[in-house]
């Protein structure tokens, strides 16, 4: 005789199969493993493409292209095709674009926010632990071509952000922090001094100071008319720095949203308070800071360490024109902080992934090519163009650039002073240094982070009023534009990804008619029992 309990065991499993399928197609999916292989085949010819970015610093496509010839020389049966864009979002878009075409690059240098959101399509992104660990190929692998770190000298902090739930979808290229490029010709002259430790109160004060202005309507600072004492480049870097350093939420690890709390509504209000007064401004919404910074018109530009080389009259990368320029003695320091006996600043800065291949063979390939990026070579040579720091141990102990960062002033090119002190400003505080959880719709929530004071202070240049019923407002139309869950309090909500595709449809369907014939079988099993007893 048949069991009743096998039939419902079977209906059951249907349903949690189609539960399992449902979670996995509406958010990451679990990239399968990659099957190093034994050995790498150099009977073969391989071309691999490399997508990157860099600005107008010719000096880093110079690098790349070095770097690729190098690679090339040690690895003549790997062609590596380098593709270059001029900002992160474009290749962002370009990859999402070229996943449902299976057309994507074999390396990539990107975001680990933007890998979250790569890992929604299937196998996508090749998981690197195995790779990590592979005696052979490996970090610090035997059968390198090259003096390549091992994973003990990738700096953990950083190595951290390429982790995405429990496995590594990318090994970090080279990473930065925000600094303050301050005139500190202007802030003395305003009767100030530079405190050891920048704090908000002191920012603002002397931003505040800087305002005031002559009875013909110039500002008697620097005799002009325009005059924006506070300009912050990356206001979602802005909002996150302030939330952690009060110790208020931002996000949970698993995706939880906690922006829209009190700390955040202080934060606005401030922002609102100092651009109603002339004290305030952001790069969206004014311009470059360091095009204010370099003519005379800003106190305090906060942007990317590595966005060094454009900072001061002197600098390498001055993008105003010469007539403009004002002479004055730029100082650089950390950004400012609540409590500066416990400072907190972003770790920032690209990373590099693989995306999957039919042919494991050329996957290898590309995983060597990213691990020639992490030599001492590629990384010391690229972090002498800008503000940034190498990303291993191996690199930043090495005699050359520890020679590099002690000739600081030697000239305004190679050893541009302001460039190596916001290096050194991360290299001293990397144990200060935090990231932002990775998720698929972080880079929503962090694009939502910056649009909140981007809407603050555009609000306010336009007279309107901001108080408890424009904040409500403006919550719901953030979280309508970054498709974030209607707010919950504190607590917040999960990420919002949108109508649910047509499989995830039809597995609800299978779903709910499995329960069906569940409770149907039940309901017949009942009425068998009942006839028996009669």
């Amino acid at each position: 005789m048949r069991k009743p309990g096998k039939g419902i065991a079977a209906l059951a499993g249907l349903g949690l199969m189609c539960l399992a399928l449902l979670s996995g197609c509406h958010g990451q999916r679990e990239q399968a493993a990659f099957a190093v292989p034994e050995s790498f085949d150099t009977s073969r010819d391989y071309e691999i493409t490399f997508w990157a970015k860099n600005d107008t610093n010719i000096n880093q496509t110079e690098i790349y292209k070095q770097a690729i010839a190098d690679f090339q020389e040690l690895y003549p049966n790997i062609t590596v095709n380098l593709r270059l864009y001029t900002d992160y979002g474009d290749i962002y878009n370009d990859v999402i674009t070229n996943i449902s075409t299976g057309t994507t690059p074999d390396v990539c240098i990107t975001y680990p926010d933007h890998i979250a959101t790569y890992m929604t399509g299937e196998n996508v992104v090749v998981p690197l632990d195995d790779l990590f660990a592979d005696e052979k190929y490996g970090l610090g692998g035997s059968e390198l071509l090259f003096d390549g770190p091992t994973q003990e000298e990738i700096v953990p902090q950083f190595l951290e952000e390429c982790s995405i739930e429990g496995a590594y979808y990318a090994v970090p290229y080279m990473r930065s922090t925000e600094a303050c490029y301050i005139n500190k010709t202007y802030v003395e002259a305003l009767g100030y001094t530079l405190p050891e430790t920048l704090t908000w109160d002191f920012i603002w004060e002397v931003s505040e100071a800087a305002t005031e202005k002559n009875a013909d309507g110039t500002y008697k600072l620097n005799g002009g008319d325009v005059m924006i004492p506070f300009i912050y480049k990356s206001t979602d870097n802005m909002m996150i720095q302030m939330l952690k350093q009060q110790g208020a939420g931002y996000s949970t690890e698993t995706g939880d949203i906690q922006i829209f709390n009190n700390t955040t509504e202080e934060i606005l209000y401030t922002a609102a308070e100092h651009t109603a007064s002339g004290a305030f401004s952001t790069f969206k919404i004014s311009g470059y800071p360091a095009n204010f910074l370099n003519a005379g018109q800003c106190v305090f530009a906060i942007d990317s360490t590595a966005g060094a080389t454009w900072m001061g009259s002197d600098a390498p990368l001055v993008d105003i024109a010469e007539e403009a320029l004002v002479d004055f003695e730029i100082d650089v320091m950390e950004i400012p902080q609540y409590d500066p006996e416990n400072p907190q600043m972003i770790s920032q800065g690209p990373s590099i992934c693989i995306f999957n291949k039919e042919d494991p063979q050329e996957v290898l390939a590309s995983w060597l090519f990213t691990q020639y990026l992490l030599s001492n070579e590629v990384q010391i040579a690229y972090a002498q163009t800008e503000g940034y720091v190498p990303v291993t141990t191996k690199a930043q102990n090495s005699e050359k650039y520890q020679d590099y960062l002690s000739r600081a002033g030697e000239d305004d090119d190679t050893y541009y002073e302001v460039k190596i002190k916001a290096s050194q400003i991360l290299l001293d505080h990397m144990d200060d240094t935090f990231t932002t959880p990775v998720f698929n719709g972080s880079t929503s929530l962090r694009d939502a982070a910056g649009q909140l004071i981007e809407e603050v202070t555009k609000s306010v240049r336009r007279k309107e009023t901001v108080d408890e019923s424009y904040m409500e407002n403006l919550y719901a139309e953030v979280q309508a534009l970054y498709r974030l869950n209607e707010y919950g309090g504190p607590a917040g909500g999960k990420v919002d990804l949108g109508p649910l595709p047509g499989t995830a449809k039809a597995l609800l369907g299978a779903l709910a008619a499995a329960w069906v014939l569940i409770l149907l079988y039940l309901a017949r099993e009942g009425m068998r029992k009942r006839g028996r007893r009669r």
